[in-house]
């Protein structure tokens, strides 16, 4: 692994510490080449070289059923997160008196509100019990009736950094025949996800964080078991089987993922966001893995010196580490540490801090100095 190579991709990392994957990470200059391309290439040519695109499409795809294990027909390309599991949300057979246990005191929102607003049709949300920052499969179990008929939890939870034990819930949720949903957006492209040795049956995720690709785009797994119970939320010419025929109204829908993409999709974003799903691919996300595992590991224990309190308190952990100061307030701190250049997030009055970057140019002090000097 070039490290120096790779990364003089990313020119915001010269400029400052960033500390913020989990938010929005820098994208590559590889990525911003590929969107480019597509753009140029329209405004050159026009439609010319529409079969072209559509093939760079299809790689997109390839791509990111590979960086979750998946097969291409398992993934239909969103605009985010948030619109992947509410097309799961919204396209299931819910009978009145279905349930989803979810962990609404620790889940990001966008897979808490998919779940809340199937209200009106009779579901109700199973409240997780938290357990350590994290969502454990005995409070799953615990939360869980013989009417819930889906688990919502997410890969890690944003806030805390915990992840989750997805082969054990996948498991358990097999045993019990209840489905299984992901917002696998803080572990897809930072740690090795294998969605059928979990036994996942949904997983979505936007590029714009661990993938480093750009908002706005991302792709939602289906498990080809399940495909045949998820009906379309939106149907267009591109749902059906005889897509490129515009001379008649044939009106059969693919049984593949992508019967859920309505129409063209954002060729540029999705050539971006194959550029980068390329670059993960090309480094190996299990080398990328025990790098990140690395810093991590460095992060916990200086920050442990400091007398901060950190969380993940112990492993495992993946690439989210929060902590508060010993004393004074984290927002301060927070404000501090933004102001001397590094890029960090506050969540539920902690200090998100992501990765340690080895190597800066120009004469900026060390993250965990900024922490010591600002308490």
């Amino acid at each position: 692994m070039d490290v120096a190579a790779l990364r003089a991709l990313f020119p915001a990392l010269e400029g400052q510490l960033y500390f913020n994957f989990a938010g929005v990470a820098p994208t590559s200059t590889r990525v911003a080449a590929a969107a480019r391309a597509f753009l140029d290439d329209l405004v050159q040519n026009g439609i010319r070289n529409e079969a072209g695109w559509e093939r760079s499409a299809e790689a997109t795809r390839s791509a990111a059923a590979r960086i979750v294990g998946a097969k291409p027909g398992e993934i239909a390309f969103v605009r985010n997160t948030s619109h992947g599991l509410g097309l799961v949300a919204e396209g299931l057979p819910w009978r009145e008196g279905d349930e989803v246990a979810v962990c609404t005191a620790l889940e990001y929102p966008s897979n808490v509100y998919p779940w809340l607003h199937l209200a009106d049709r009779g579901v109700k949300v199973r409240e997780v019990a938290p357990r350590d920052g994290g969502v454990a499969v005995e409070a799953v179990a615990a939360a869980c009736t013989p009417r819930t008929k889906l688990v919502a939890v997410s890969s890690a939870q944003y806030a805390t950094g915990v992840p989750t034990d997805l082969r054990a819930l996948g498991a358990w949720c097999r045993a019990h025949d209840v489905l299984l949903c992901v917002d696998g957006i803080q572990t897809v492209g930072c740690v090795p996800v294998d969605v059928k040795a979990a036994g996942v049956h949904f997983l979505a995720a936007d590029s714009h964080k661990w993938m480093m690709g750009v908002p706005g785009v991302g792709f939602l797994f289906v498990d080809e078991a399940v495909l045949p119970r998820l009906r379309p939320v939106l149907v267009g010419w591109k749902s059906t089987t005889d897509a490129w025929n515009f001379d008649r109204a044939h009106f059969e829908l693919r049984t593949d993922a992508a019967k859920l993409e309505e129409g063209s999709p954002s060729y540029a974003l999705v050539a971006g966001m194959g550029a980068a799903l390329e670059l993960l691919l090309e480094v190996g996300v299990e080398g990328i893995a025990a790098r990140v595992a690395g810093h991590v590991e460095r992060l916990v224990t200086g920050l442990g010196r400091l007398g901060c309190e950190v969380t993940p308190a112990h492993a495992p952990r993946v690439g989210i580490v929060t902590f508060v100061p010993r004393e004074g307030s984290a927002k301060v701190l927070h404000e501090r540490l933004v102001a001397a250049g590094a890029s960090v997030s506050l969540r539920r009055g902690r200090i998100r801090s992501l990765l340690v970057p080895e190597h800066r140019r120009g004469d900026r002090p060390p993250a965990l100095a900024l922490v010591a000097e600002n308490q």
